[in-house]
């Protein structure tokens, strides 16, 4: 059944969790609702266009660190975030009321597979959408800017 729902979800969910979490002051989404998984709004510049783009994304806690899986639902292609963060690897992070800025790196070998653990332990669905997808999922490490 997800597997049928995941294209209207990879549509239309980060729009809904958008609209949530500016109504309730950056507290929650639905996907943090329903799926228990915490959430940031991250703010990007856009790869091509070169504008900020601001999306509510599901991650992975660490510390002051923050984990995020370009999953994309288990689709085929990539998430528009990670290609905006390989680009412009520095970028937003709001969680609630609090706002700093960050630095991506995409995470690969022995730290891929901690923060895969982590996630797959804070979600399961992310192991069906590796199953699911014909690519390989990254993982985006967020870390504070010095």
């Amino acid at each position: 059944m997800m597997s049928l729902l995941s294209p209207l979800f990879a549509r239309i969910l980060y729009r809904a969790d958008g609209f949530v979490l500016r109504l309730n002051g950056g507290r929650f989404t639905i996907t943090s609702a329903i799926a228990g998984l915490p959430t940031i709004l991250l703010t990007s510049v856009g790869a091509k266009s070169g504008l900020p783009r601001i999306l509510p994304i599901a991650c992975v806690p660490d510390g002051e660190k923050y984990a995020l899986v370009a999953s994309n639902f288990g689709q085929p292609h990539f998430p528009s975030w990670y290609h905006n963060l390989r680009v412009n690897a520095e970028c937003i992070v709001r969680v609630g009321d609090r706002i700093r800025t960050f630095v991506a790196r995409e995470i690969h070998d022995a730290e891929y597979d901690h923060y895969w653990k982590m996630a797959v332990d804070i979600y399961a669905g992310y192991a069906a959408y590796k199953e699911r997808a014909s690519r390989r999922i990254p993982v985006m490490l967020l870390e504070p800017k010095k």
